[in-house]
């Protein structure tokens, strides 16, 4: 004679199977997903990181002409390759003794295939830095 509850077990068999079939695939889509974040969010810190250098690099031009180009130069520096499309905005009216630069980028990437699902093919990431002008640099 089986003991009570026996037969209920056996009845059982295979359940196990059953929940791992259904909880790893969602396991499995939250681990890309989560992958997926935090890539973005590495190419977030990345894109501020350009902004913020080339504002740097703005701010201790001689010029508001030389400012705009060491700004760009210093964005594509720290993005290159990183972007499919790049666009450097280099806002110099203030740009005298005491006055201050702002640096604008946008960087469109390309996020296709990075999580493993579906989601948009292209991300805009945009940052912007504000840099003083250096009150004691010399006038040229």
């Amino acid at each position: 004679m089986t003991p009570p509850g026996r037969e209920r077990r056996a009845a059982d068999r295979g359940a196990v199977a059953v929940e791992m079939a259904l909880s790893v695939p969602m396991v499995v889509l939250m681990f890309f997903l989560i992958i997926g974040a935090f890539q973005i969010a590495r190419a977030q810190i990345s894109v501020a990181s350009a902004a913020g250098a080339g504002a740097r690099a703005a701010s201790m031009a001689r010029s508001a002409v030389a400012a705009t180009a060491a700004a760009r130069a210093s964005v594509e520096t720290n993005l290159h390759g990183r972007c499919a499309a790049l666009a450097v905005t280099v806002a110099t009216e203030g740009f005298a003794r005491g006055g201050a630069v702002t640096v604008s980028v946008t960087c469109t990437v390309n996020v296709r295939g990075l999580t493993g699902v579906a989601v948009p093919a292209e991300l805009d990431l945009k940052a912007t830095a504000t840099s003083p002008v250096d009150v004691y640099r010399e006038a040229t």
